[in-house]
């Protein structure tokens, strides 16, 4: 693997990083600021949703200049997002600085994903865009308890100083080892767009939503669900946090691996096993040493469907995969808040803190039964359908320019 994909990693750690270090922080910054705790909630909210209305808009933007330089100014925006939220005077400001950071994130994991797709050889794509999504995993379990560690010692703000510091070393990361590639001839926002008239595309962004939102639906109620159900104490939770991580990490290289070799085979196993795991937490979650294993699983598998549903959208949108792959990750960032809503409701509705999990195995099952539709159709087709870079469709597999 080309050490430009280490550049690629450090700025998606970072990136890592801000998303989640807020949640352990919320209690310091509402302190602060003298806000409630729900109000406090609107920057991770706010993140959310800056993550979604980005990922389009910015890759948008982009199509003008080189992926490489749209790489560094991201980061760029991401810099200035956390230094206004670490030296942020009122909360409106820090907000603002939330969303700002934000804005870099879909379009940072959608054009990283395209530039360590071509970074390598077409059979090794889905481990170099697993690298790339091993700096998120990794910031889960060194990242976050870390940042949360200093946060709560030395002040929220240093953490976010921390933090625009790891998006420096990003952004030099990527200046020295990213190559300037050229973007493909012939390409341009309207053969970007045409590729989300494929059902192929689409498929895989749905698939992306239930199977990943099956995994937020049981995480986001982790606190109170082992707590509460499970027994262990408010401060077992950043471990059980970390476990999490450790399944994401080892999931996400696995899932790499095995999708360069069959991409839709791995998508049935992981999901079909997602399903089940995530059903099964609901008897687990009464023991402390079944419930850690399962926290673990859920974190394997959910992220083991990462590199080949991002995979199958590069494939799918083949010609034209930047704005789809970009949509991809807001696509995650929807599944989040999907699953989120949902696993809500059902608590409110007062079926107990595990009915969530039960709510994610739904969720799964869904994106399990549209990849098999997905198979199916394309096996209708007799090809892959592909969109190249003059926007129609063809049955026959075609390489973009460079």
């Amino acid at each position: 693997m080309p050490l430009a994909l280490l550049a690629l990693a450090i700025g998606a750690f970072g990136i890592g990083t801000t998303e989640f270090v807020i949640m352990g922080l919320l209690p310091e910054v509402a302190s602060d600021f003298g806000v409630s705790i729900p109000t406090a909630g609107l920057l991770v909210t706010g993140y959310a949703l800056g993550v979604m209305l980005g990922a389009p808009l910015m890759t948008v933007l982009g199509t003008k200049i080189s992926r490489k330089r749209m790489l560094m100014l991201l980061m760029g925006l991401f810099i200035a997002g956390n230094l206004l939220s670490a030296l942020a005077p009122v909360f409106s400001v820090m907000l603002v600085g939330r969303v700002v950071a934000s804005l870099a994130h879909g379009a940072f994991f959608g054009i990283g994903s395209v530039v360590a797709a071509e970074l390598v050889a077409p059979h090794k794509r889905a481990g170099a865009i697993a690298m790339m999504f091993t700096g998120l995993t990794v910031a889960n379990v060194v990242g976050v308890p870390l940042g949360t560690l200093i946060g709560q010692s030395a002040g929220w703000r240093v953490t976010f100083a921390a933090v625009a510091g790891l998006g420096v070393l990003g952004l030099a990361g990527i200046a020295k080892l990213v190559p300037d590639l050229p973007k493909p001839e012939g390409v341009h926002l309207r053969h970007e767009l045409a590729a989300l008239k494929n059902a192929q595309v689409l498929l895989a962004m749905a698939m992306t939503v239930l199977g990943f939102g099956g995994v937020f639906a049981a995480v986001t109620y982790i606190a109170p669900m082992t707590t509460h159900v499970t027994g262990f104490s408010d401060g077992s939770v950043t471990w059980l946090l970390v476990l999490f991580g450790l399944g994401m990490v080892g999931g996400n290289l696995v899932g790499g691996r095995f999708a360069d070799r069959a991409l839709m085979p791995m998508l049935y196993v992981s999901l079909s096993a997602l399903a089940v795991v995530l059903a099964l937490f609901t008897l687990t979650a009464h023991n402390k040493v079944a419930a850690a294993v399962t926290i673990v699983l859920i974190g394997a598998l959910g992220f083991a469907t990462v590199p080949p549903l991002q995979k199958r959208v590069l494939d799918q949108a083949h010609g034209a995969p930047t704005l789809a792959s970009a949509l991809n990750i807001g696509a995650f960032n929807l599944g989040n808040a999907l699953s989120a809503w949902l696993g809500g409701l059902v608590i409110a509705a007062g079926f107990g803190y595990t009915a969530p999990n039960w709510v994610g195995a739904a969720l799964a099952a869904g994106a399990l039964v549209l990849a098999v539709l997905s198979a199916a159709l394309e096996r209708r087709d007799g090809a892959p359908s592909t969109v190249v870079a003059t926007g129609e469709r063809t049955g026959q597999p075609v390489t973009a320019r460079h």
